[in-house]
Parts: C-alpha cells; structure tokens; sequence
C-alpha cells in the first residue's frame, strides 16, 4: 500500500494560484482555482506518495481522512528544497570552454 501524505496549504502565489506543500516530504504545487484550473508541480517530493489535502475541513471530509489514517500533522513543515540546476548540455558546455569555464571542473578546451 501506498504512503498518504496531507498536503497543507502555505500560501498565495504572484499568479494568484495557491501555493501547497506536504511536510513529509517536502512536496510543492501551485494550484490556480476555477475558472482556468492549472495544477503546476513546484517540487516533486515522494513521488510514490498519495497527496491529499483540505482547505476547509467538515464531518465528510473527517470521516475519510480518518478512514486513510489522516490526522493532524505533528511535524514541523522542512524549508523547500531549492531546485538543482540543470546540467548544461553538448552545446551549453562548448560555449563554457570557448569562454574560459571548465563545468565538470578540469582544464578548459
């Protein structure tokens, strides 16, 4: 059976969209509201989890998150993980050497 994780909701982006992240694993999306729904994954955390979250709890709701064994989050939420850069590919790396800049860190060309 699969992990569930309970999202919960940090905040409100630029765009307008609403910004959740799950504080098991470290799980960031931004979810913009109807009418134009758009769910954009800022961090993908456990991608073997099952993410689930609630803005406003009621009796149904409660039901279920109890029936998966959801509960109030007793940890404390991790800051985000910031992103890994890319690494630069065949063509990135030739215009690094003409330049001067050695990436995988030797002599350069």
């Amino acid at each position: 059976m699969r992990e569930i994780h309970e999202m919960k909701l940090t905040g409100r982006l630029a765009s307008g969209a609403d910004e959740w992240s799950c504080p098991t694993c470290g799980r960031r999306i931004a979810l913009r509201r109807p009418p134009d729904p758009e769910l954009t994954v800022l961090d993908p955390g456990d991608q073997n989890a099952v993410h689930v979250g609630l803005i406003e709890p009621n009796p149904a709701a409660a039901a279920a998150a109890e029936k998966y064994g959801l509960g109030p989050v007793q940890e404390i939420p991790r800051p985000p993980r910031p992103a890994e850069p890319a690494a630069p590919d065949d063509d990135d790396r030739r215009w690094l050497a003409e330049i001067g800049i050695d990436w995988d860190g030797g002599a350069a060309a």
